[in-house]
């Protein structure tokens, strides 16, 4: 009798440990997008597969986080259920992976990445600069602007610049980037920035972006590097501003300090969305099928040690335009995703796992237009976002489209 209920209890704990693999292996799939809302994905692989961990840093880091945010063992360890815990944990393939000890969001440079990357003293140094610092997303905010958003805004035009482009900035502020009521509608532009450091060989203007961050009260700056690698860094910090300081913003524009907007376009545009359109809105210059650049010359280039696989649909970094819904749920979700280090492809990383994908819109060029359509002021009026330009070329753009006797409707699309 004792025999037969010692039995029955082992068969028990089997079961359940079996049970809870597959309820893990389905969290992650979850977690990984295969179901989106309101519809599941049937996968054309197995469903049930050992986990094998990567041999690509950023893969096998992002195949850690995947289970330090699995919402069913932290359930586990909630609950006290060691045994599930320490059978995972027991599996020698994983071991050493789940051994990592430095704190997830650790601001200090992270030495041990030279022996976990198979070539890190082969890589430039701008990949090791990377590497090292890899997990920091919490940088000392230099400048904050905490009451752009009293009033929620209907769109805001979030600005990535470096400290050095001051016509950049001023030209957008005469232009496509004037705050204030536009048609009707609030609009509010920041400038995104971080440090100009004598390490990039940037000459001391701290004094003069005082005076234009006085001067114009719209500027945000943090206390980190910026660099090209650095941009993905920039673009959770902005997202963390935007859900302490600017969460009723309706839309967010973000890009570059070097492109032409069509901001009375796109104020058209987002004021004839449905509420339902509009929730899961994000359109820009979407690029599909792309892979990692391998070639070392490029300067999208990333090594196979580093990472494996292909790239989610992601916008093209000149800009792209989202719901503030969106927004919100960006930031959530990127502290569930290790940095990468090409910021436009790392949002579209987040949008996968959010479910979303990011809707191709024929108004953003950020590969410019045609050449023989470059001095036509039709051109920039259909269109939303055209990359790129130069200060005086923005200023004289907006004074054609600008024009009272611009007359457009007669003429054939022809931006393409």
């Amino acid at each position: 009798m004792h025999k037969s209920r010692w039995k029955n209890r082992v068969l028990g704990v089997m079961m359940a440990n079996v049970l809870f693999f597959v309820l893990v292996d389905l969290s992650i799939k979850i977690s990984q997008g295969w179901y989106q809302e309101g519809k599941i994905l049937i996968p054309s692989e197995r469903f049930w597969k050992k986990l094998k961990v990567s041999e690509a840093f950023w893969n096998r880091h992002q195949q850690r986080l995947d289970h330090v945010h699995n919402p069913l063992m932290a359930a586990a360890i909630a609950a006290g259920n060691d045994t599930n815990v320490n059978t995972i944990k027991s599996i020698p393939d994983i071991l050493d992976w789940l051994n990592d000890t430095i704190p997830e969001h650790t601001c200090e440079p992270d030495y041990s990445v030279a022996a976990r990357v198979k070539d890190y003293h082969l890589l430039p140094q701008r990949f090791k600069d990377f590497l090292l610092y890899m997990r920091c997303r919490t940088y000392p905010m230099v400048r904050n602007e905490p009451d752009l958003c009293r009033e929620p805004p209907f769109l805001l035009l979030a600005v990535k610049s470096l400290v050095p482009h001051f016509d950049r900035r001023q030209a957008i502020r005469e232009t496509w980037g004037r705050a204030g009521v536009v048609g009707g509608r609030k609009v509010v532009t920041v400038f995104l920035l971080g440090n100009a450091t004598a390490t990039d060989h940037f000459p001391d203007l701290s004094g003069m972006l005082q005076r234009e961050a006085e001067m114009n009260r719209d500027i945000l700056q943090w206390d980190f590097r910026d660099t090209f690698f650095n941009l993905t860094a920039k673009e959770v910090l902005f997202l963390e501003w935007l859900s302490g300081n600017c969460a009723g913003a309706r839309y967010v524009f973000k890009g570059d300090d070097d492109v032409f907007v069509n901001t009375g376009h796109i104020l058209d545009y987002l004021g004839g969305l449905r509420r339902s359109r509009s929730r899961d809105l994000f359109i820009g210059d979407v690029i599909t099928g792309a892979a990692p650049h391998r070639d070392k010359k490029l300067k999208y280039y990333i090594p196979e040690s580093v990472f494996q696989g292909s790239y989610p649909p992601y916008a093209g970094g000149g800009g792209y335009l989202y719901s503030g819904e969106v927004g919100l749920r960006l930031h959530n979700v990127s502290q569930h995703v290790s940095l990468y280090p090409i910021d436009d492809v790392y949002t579209g990383m987040c949008l996968q796992r959010l479910g979303l994908t990011p809707e191709k819109h024929k108004g953003f060029r950020t590969f410019n237009i045609d050449e023989k359509y470059r001095d036509n002021a039709c051109a920039y009026d259909s269109l939303m976002l055209v990359h790129s330009r130069t200060p005086q070329e923005v200023i004289q753009i907006w004074s054609w489209i600008q024009d009272p006797g611009l007359n457009c409707h007669a003429v054939t699309k022809f931006a393409g």
